[in-house]
């Protein structure tokens, strides 16, 4: 409609929204149902789209254990690399520019959160957890690690099947593959209505004074973000010969979207489509990006580290580099089942906070400002997800940029 891509609209959507969440505030409290229903459609994409998309990229093209062992395998290292990197980059930044210097920590006892606290994950967990107890609970619960846990089994167990049964079964999948694709577009349609309204709600709640407030802290985290980008996720598309003007092109939609809702699950659908759409093969972007949303997740481990030593900092706690590190090794682990837990990166923080006796109330202080962060850290969440299924699908050279056609070949029954 009028020549304007969809990209242009979400962002005439966020103006409009930040225009009306500043200039009628209660006006744009109201348009929350509008962001609800665009989050909930989203939501309802996930589980269908995701089961048959690995179940036909790997089912469906002759791949056996040993593939996806190895697809695995070489995922693992890539995301234990890169965000070990963003956990550096934010220890480096939150030493350097030290926000938390200066801040007065709220008064109060911080109960609310050492109760959040105890239910910070441990690596047993995380690793109890990928195992789905029924699949449909799993669905219901749009639990993605579980779902890309039964997937894989599903999918090798079908492909040692012979005859007629795996291919009406390969068939009937396809068509929901197929059919999925095409619902992620009409939800998409709706898309810059519902980030309109999303943005407008922020900004009608807090007021544009959520930006100066605490501005050292989100300044930190924004700057740390972007020299991670620089120094990390940039070299890495070059030594993977990735076009990044392509890149960011394909990807550019559901990172405004991510940026904008806050949400992982709000762009996951459009940046399944736009990945397959640059030429990375279906069944690498069905296993890798939904894996990297609970093992890369390299703006909300940068976060982590920011706001770990921001509360020493604004307790006045000299913190030695050593016991720095240590933490840094802990958070390394436990973010590991950040997606899969609710409320995540608070639980996460709380659970760090606890165990090197650092004040828990500290989080009441960055909960002023959470919001702006949690648009910046899940953008990039999304971004190198994005980038990790095109440097994984150029390790298992099929990455196809110039004819992503040729990336999705026909299935085999």
């Amino acid at each position: 409609m009028f020549g304007l891509s969809q990209s242009q609209w979400i962002v005439i959507a966020m103006v409009v929204g930040i225009l009306l969440g500043w200039q009628a505030p209660e006006f744009a409290k109201g348009l929350k149902p509008f962001s609800d229903i665009f989050l909930s459609m989203i939501k309802s994409i996930i589980v269908p789209l995701l089961f048959s998309t690995l179940i036909v990229g790997i089912a469906g093209h002759g791949d056996d254990m040993k593939k996806v062992g190895r697809l695995a395998f070489r995922s693992i290292i890539y995301f234990e690399v890169v965000t070990t990197l963003a956990l550096a980059i934010g220890l480096i930044f939150v030493n350097w520019l030290q926000p938390g210097v200066g801040v007065q920590l709220t008064a109060g006892t911080g109960d609310e959160f050492t109760a959040l606290a105890k239910n910070a994950p441990t690596w047993g967990s995380v690793l109890t957890h990928t195992v789905p107890t029924s699949f449909f609970k799993a669905a219901a619960d749009n639990e993605v690690l579980q779902i890309v846990f039964f997937s894989i089994l599903f999918s090798v167990a079908l492909s040692k099947v012979q005859g007629k049964s795996k291919v009406v079964m390969l068939d009937f999948f396809q068509a929901v593959s197929d059919v999925m694709f095409k619902f992620v577009g009409l939800v998409m349609a709706f898309a810059p209505i519902g980030i309109g309204a999303a943005i407008g709600v922020t900004v009608g709640k807090s007021g544009l004074g959520v930006m100066l407030n605490l501005a050292k802290l989100v300044g930190t985290l924004y700057l740390a973000l972007v020299v991670f980008i620089i120094l990390v996720l940039v070299p890495v598309a070059i030594l993977a010969k990735i076009p990044i003007r392509k890149f960011w092109a394909s990807v550019k939609s559901p990172w405004l979207i991510a940026f904008t809702t806050a949400s992982s699950e709000a762009a996951f659908p459009q940046a399944m489509t736009a990945m397959e759409k640059f030429g990375v093969p279906r069944r690498i972007v069905a296993f890798v990006l939904p894996t990297g949303y609970s093992f890369n997740l390299d703006g909300s481990t940068l976060y982590l580290a920011i706001a770990s030593v921001f509360a020493a900092q604004a307790a006045g706690i000299d913190m030695p580099l050593g016991t720095q590190l240590a933490m840094m090794l802990t958070l390394m682990l436990t973010s590991k089942g950040v997606a899969a837990v609710p409320r995540a990166s608070l639980v996460i923080l709380s659970g760090a906070l606890t165990q090197f006796g650092l004040p828990i109330e500290a989080i009441a202080v960055i909960l002023g400002v959470d919001a702006i962060m949690d648009m910046a850290r899940t953008s990039v969440n999304l971004l190198g997800n994005c980038l990790a299924t095109a440097v994984m699908a150029r390790w298992e050279g099929v990455l196809d940029t110039e004819n992503p056609e040729n990336a999705n070949p026909p299935v085999v029954a």
